[in-house]
């Protein structure tokens, strides 16, 4: 096995894309993210303004009719589009295709999202990949079916540990050793980029694999996963999956560890949010 990277300070200010001060609107990215559900409104709305947050010019976040106000309250930032059920049913995936721009760089699915049936996410993933959208699943996206249809692809997965195990049919691992093998196999296996969340994030696309311990034990509150999606799903539309799940773990937790030093065992998502733009800010770059 090729050694394993630690993402570290140096490593990031080498992967982050520069920016050119002459860019305009849609430049730096156009994310879609789908999710949400009666009981998860926030899941999608931290994806999407975290997406924002890592430096994306759109974000679309679709989300069912019945929370369609819910999301549109938190910020005139989001553009929100309303979809027919409760569920992501195959009518819902063939709605949101056609309403969807021209371009979308990339996609979050399944945070917070209740799902009809397994080829409810099958056809809108086709849909994306028809667009060429690279994708990012994770929750309830993350089950066996849609394997075949991501195989050899630009997509990276985010599952926890019993995600992971729903979605390959395996435990990761009972240590780290055992993980990175395990992730750094299936991500080689399928031919995609695996971003394997627990105490030690690891990342692998098979070919590298490298790990993260930026962060702490405050960041188990709901909605860190969700604001780590949506980071990646930003960072997909500039740089290969792989260095956008790499750039995406650090950031998370350097946010998550300055949201600590401020509000210590106390902080919530929102504050995840708050210090993302500050985490990131010293890796600005702009070019002419």
């Amino acid at each position: 096995m090729a050694a394993v990277i630690t993402i570290n300070l140096p490593l990031a200010k080498k992967l982050v894309p520069p920016r050119r001060a002459s860019s305009k609107k849609g430049d730096n990215g156009t994310v879609l993210v789908a999710g949400g559900s009666r009981f998860y409104h926030g899941a999608p709305v931290f994806t999407s303004m975290a997406a924002l947050r890592a430096g994306t010019d759109l974000v679309y976040t679709a989300v069912p009719r019945s929370i369609i106000t819910e999301v549109r309250c938190f910020s005139p930032a989001l553009i929100a589009l309303p979809l027919p059920d409760d569920k992501l049913t195959v009518g819902a995936a063939n709605r949101l295709a056609a309403m969807l721009p021209k371009k979308s760089d990339a996609a979050a699915v399944g945070m917070g999202m209740s799902i009809a049936g397994p080829e409810a996410i099958i056809v809108l993933v086709r849909k994306l990949k028809e667009r060429g959208t690279k994708i990012l699943l994770d929750a309830s996206a993350l089950v066996p079916e849609i394997l075949p249809e991501i195989a050899s692809t630009n997509t990276v997965v985010t599952p926890h540990a019993g995600e992971y195990k729903r979605l390959f049919g395996e435990d990761p691992g009972k240590d780290e050793k055992e993980r990175i093998a395990n992730v750094t196999a299936n991500a080689k296996k399928y031919g995609i980029t695996i971003l394997l969340k627990g105490p030690t994030d690891i990342v692998s696309d098979g070919k590298s694999t490298g790990i993260n311990r930026t962060h702490n034990c405050a960041m188990t509150v709901g909605g860190t996963g969700d604001v780590l999606a949506g980071i990646t799903a930003g960072l997909m539309c500039k740089v290969p999956p792989f260095e956008a799940a790499l750039l995406a773990v650090y950031f998370n937790g350097l946010a998550g560890n300055l949201a600590f030093n401020r509000v210590g065992l106390h902080m919530t998502s929102a504050d995840l949010l708050e210090d993302l733009p500050v985490a990131m800010k010293r890796f600005d770059v702009i070019i002419k």
